[in-house]
């Protein structure tokens, strides 16, 4: 066999300068990798001789091989288009849209007018589809033609960004408009009281006095509570850097929910104490906002029993139970939600931001903890809390 010419400098530079040219214009990391791959291996059969017959369909084509191998582990579902049909398709690729896509018709894969139209015209490009993989999945397709038959398909999962926006307008609405509801009644009860040339009695400008201040106390706690919220989800990836020990930062926080118009509605129940990791800060708002949520909305002649024990699991099982009216099953999945509410009309006159749940939500997540709630309408409602114990050896701080 002939020796083989080395590969053309020029060429080989001319390739690596335009796959990262490639990947600095955006175009995903893989998808470059694959054009390089190819261009270097269309280098390297220029520079050698044609071998035998024999040997040629003896070997493998080598540039889909490599690209099969490069692309498998690949996060971002990858395929390989020849001549209209799929030829390879990484591991995410058959896991999104199934086994049955090798062989198969790209067109028939995708089945999606935008993907078919970015297909047909082949050209490089990119199209969003909906509905790929699921009903309200988005997707992004790039398409990298390498030759007139073959092309390369990259999907990129759009539906998280799409998720995370919707669910930052929708905040910001109802932030928005949670806030306007007592601006405007403080706004009116003042102008009222400027107006008045005297004919309001004395009992009327203290009523509306004392409503101004019940809207201006409202306001100030759920402004607290959005920036409680958004503390606790800033530190909801960061794990809790101590060993506490849970029992006293749940009997200081239950008492400091109950305060002395309260107290006598609260039972703790459980002697046990439990190491966990925790932040003793978010630990009592935890406990605060539970107890807080049970003495509104329990029945005003029974107590709210606040229970800490050991689960079956091991874990520390914190409870707090209230007798009150309980709550719809269709209700439940969608009480740790921002700004949920069952009864809007009765949680405003408590006071309630539609926050402490969601607060509570996060601060479990922070401590690995599991949050379970339960009711029964006319028994009342359990919210149950589970907590990782921190082995014996660890020293707790208080």
């Amino acid at each position: 066999m002939e020796p083989r010419s080395p590969l053309p400098l020029a060429g080989l530079l001319i390739a690596l300068l335009t796959a990262v040219s490639i990947w600095a214009a955006g175009v995903g990391l893989w998808l470059s990798a694959v054009i390089l791959l190819v261009w270097l291996g269309t280098l390297w059969l220029a520079g050698s001789n044609p071998p035998p017959a024999r040997e040629r369909t003896d070997d493998p084509p080598i540039s889909r091989d490599r690209m099969s191998g490069l692309i498998e582990n690949s996060s971002a579902p990858v395929l390989l288009v020849e001549k209209g049909r799929v030829t390879v398709a990484n591991r995410s690729a058959r896991e999104a849209l199934g086994q049955h896509i090798l062989g198969q018709d790209a067109r028939v894969v995708f089945r999606q007018p935008a993907a078919i139209k970015l297909l047909d015209r082949a050209k490089n490009g990119s199209a969003t589809v909906r509905g790929l993989v699921r009903r309200r999945d988005i997707w992004r397709l790039n398409l990298q033609l390498l030759s007139e038959t073959l092309s390369v398909v990259e999907l990129v999962n759009m539906t998280g960004e799409a998720d995370i926006s919707r669910a930052h307008t929708d905040f910001v609405a109802n932030a928005s408009h949670e806030l306007r509801t007592p601006l405007a009644s403080i706004i009116g009860y003042v102008e009222t009281l400027m107006e008045d040339d005297g004919d309001l009695s004395s009992d009327t400008r203290a009523r509306f006095l004392k409503t101004i201040l019940s809207e201006a106390n409202r306001l100030q706690s759920l402004v607290s509570d959005l920036m409680s919220l958004s503390r606790v989800e800033a530190e909801k990836h960061d794990a809790p850097g101590q060993t506490i020990a849970l029992r006293q930062h749940v009997v200081r926080a239950a008492k400091d929910a109950a305060g002395p118009d309260r107290q006598h509605r609260l039972l703790i129940e459980g002697e046990q104490d439990f190491s966990i990791e925790g932040d003793p800060r978010q630990i009592e708002q935890l406990v605060r906002n539970l107890v807080d949520n049970a003495l509104k909305y329990g029945a005003d002649s029974e107590s709210v029993v606040v229970t800490l024990d050991e689960a079956p699991s091991g874990d520390a099982r914190l409870t707090v139970r209230d007798f009150g009216d309980g709550i719809a099953p269709e209700h439940l999945p969608h009480l740790t939600r921002r700004f949920y509410r069952t009864d809007p009309g009765r949680s405003r006159a408590s006071g309630g931001t539609g926050l402490g749940l969601a607060i509570v939500k996060h601060i479990a997540e922070r401590h690995r903890a599991r949050l379970d709630i339960a009711s029964v309408l006319g028994d009342g409602t359990s919210v149950t809390v589970r907590f990782p114990v921190v082995k014996a050896d660890a020293e707790p701080l208080s």
